[in-house]
């Protein structure tokens, strides 16, 4: 009976069919949520590319503070040194010690000859 009942109500000459169901479909991740990742990792990698530049900054600071240390020095014993040069160079310490060690006296002015040089 039951499977009359069914004919009936499907007509004569028709099979029986199952409802269709709807293919199951994925679901669909939400474009803002993908973005929103994107964003997070572009974010991301410009914050660290930063703290990379701010570290490099850093480390030419301590060479250059190093380098103006180095530079300081060099003044310092390059003054020490030009005044010691002076001291050496002295003309009355020059003289002493040519009279003293050598016996060298300075010329009279009378003693001074001066050559006429002819050209050629």
């Amino acid at each position: 009976m039951a499977v009359g009942a069914a004919a009936a109500r499907t007509g004569p000459g028709r099979a029986h069919r199952e409802p269709r169901t709807a293919p199951r479909r994925r679901p669909v991740r939400s474009k803002g949520v993908a973005g929103g990742i994107v964003w997070i990792v572009f974010v991301t990698v410009l914050l660290a590319g930063v703290v990379a530049l701010n570290v490099a900054v850093l480390r030419l600071n301590v060479q250059l503070d190093d380098l103006a240390r180095e530079k300081h020095d060099l003044r310092a014993s390059n003054n020490e040194l030009a005044s010691r040069l002076a001291a050496v160079e002295a003309s009355g310490r020059i003289q002493a010690l040519a009279s003293q060690r050598l016996g060298l006296v300075p010329a009279e002015p009378d003693q001074a000859t001066y050559l006429t040089l002819r050209g050629r």
